[in-house]
């Protein structure tokens, strides 16, 4: 049983992309999933039982941002002490507050930690507090703790000693795309444009990209930002008024399959501003695709094998615009340089490999042979 993320059925979010690549993986694998969704987010008429092999559950919360999560993974984990899966698999550490709750219960528990969510611009103090006792109980009662990068897993030994799994993401088997209807539809050109890929929130550091932008001002292009919008939070707002004043910035909503697939194959540039990542999804997508790649400067996006001069400083929008202003001087089509990138990301980030290593933590702490350290 699979709790934590908001929906793996067109939700956007780096641990809703998580399951939905890896899940159904372990179906195949044998594995029988039953993932827990959060009702809020699909209306009746769009909720289906099943999805590529899996069993879907849908639990009530409400759809407030700070108690959201709580109250669903309280209602869920009280649901799999009457369901009594073999296994309980808790994403992010945000539902991890509730593993020595599950672990009362006589559930057997695994977690995944997959970003330090307290670091996040949009949270609180009492908030991020809540979020460093969720990662500590996570950790801690865990029967199998399973990070998502290097980075992760040292800084768990280090502070919990602790030895979690690693299991990175992975990068789809995706084939570009020839088809150029979502271009036309938002009035981009192809190999003209510089893609975002993310959540828009504030930790994703969209407004440091359009002041990178707007100074670099190459000449035909536009930005284009993926992302759900939301009109009632205020940080879309600010989105949206940029977008505007200036007809270059386009938000296109939440995507995904072909409309997706054409948005990462005809981009001229990827920019990933993150402030806060675990182990960064779309980055590994956009190589996949031969996209020529730029990110900020933080340990989670450091680990993916980029050359040194495609990253940058946090928050320094100079820097920013003149990478954007050299690496748009070009044709933007795929080089010899994206398909070496490609070749490395294809080898060393599998969801298959993921999915397997995924089963095999299943199978240790379901027959009672764990052990930390």
């Amino acid at each position: 049983m699979v709790l934590g993320l908001r929906g793996v059925v067109d939700v956007q979010g780096g641990i809703e992309t998580h399951a939905r690549r890896l899940y159904p993986l372990l179906a195949r694998l044998g594995c029988d999933v039953e993932i827990v969704q959060r009702s809020a987010y699909y209306p009746r008429e769009r909720r289906r039982r099943e999805w590529r092999r899996i069993t879907l559950t849908y639990l009530w919360s409400p759809r407030t941002r700070i108690v959201e999560t709580a109250v669903h993974t309280l209602l869920g984990v009280l649901y799999a002490a009457v369901k009594r899966p073999d296994v309980l698999h808790l994403h992010a550490i945000g539902p991890a507050l509730l593993a020595p709750l599950a672990r009362l219960f006589g559930l057997r528990v695994v977690v995944t930690h997959h970003a330090a969510d307290y670091e996040r611009e949009k949270w609180g103090p009492l908030t991020k507090a809540v979020l460093r006792i969720g990662e500590r109980l996570g950790i801690a009662f865990a029967h199998g703790p399973i990070v998502v990068s290097p980075v992760l897993k040292e800084f768990v030994k280090a502070r919990y000693g602790i030895v979690a799994t690693l299991i990175p993401n992975g990068a789809p088997k995706a084939t570009p795309r020839r088809t150029r209807h979502t271009l036309r539809r938002f009035d981009l050109r192809p190999w003209r444009y510089v893609l975002c890929v993310a959540r828009l929130v504030p930790e994703k550091r969209q407004q440091d990209l359009i002041a990178a932008f707007q100074v670099a001002r190459p000449p035909g292009w536009k930005l284009v930002f993926v992302g759900e919008v939301e009109e009632s939070d205020g940080y879309c707002q600010e989105l949206i008024a940029h977008a505007a004043r200036d007809p270059t910035i386009v938000l296109t909503g939440y995507q995904s399959g072909v409309a997706l697939h054409e948005l990462y194959t005809h981009a001229g540039l990827f920019v990933l501003p993150s402030a806060v990542e675990g182990h960064p999804i779309a980055l590994l997508e956009a190589a996949v695709y031969e996209v020529p790649l730029l990110a900020s400067a933080i340990p989670a996006n450091l680990a993916i094998p980029l050359p040194r001069d495609r990253y940058f400083p946090v928050g320094d929008t100079q820097a920013l615009a003149r990478q954007i202003k050299l690496m748009t001087q070009g044709t933007g089509a795929p080089t010899a340089e994206g398909r070496a990138l490609h070749a490395v990301i294809r080898a060393d980030y599998s969801w298959r490999k993921a999915a397997e290593l995924t089963s095999s933590v299943y199978r240790y702490v379901a027959r009672g042979a764990w052990q930390h350290g």
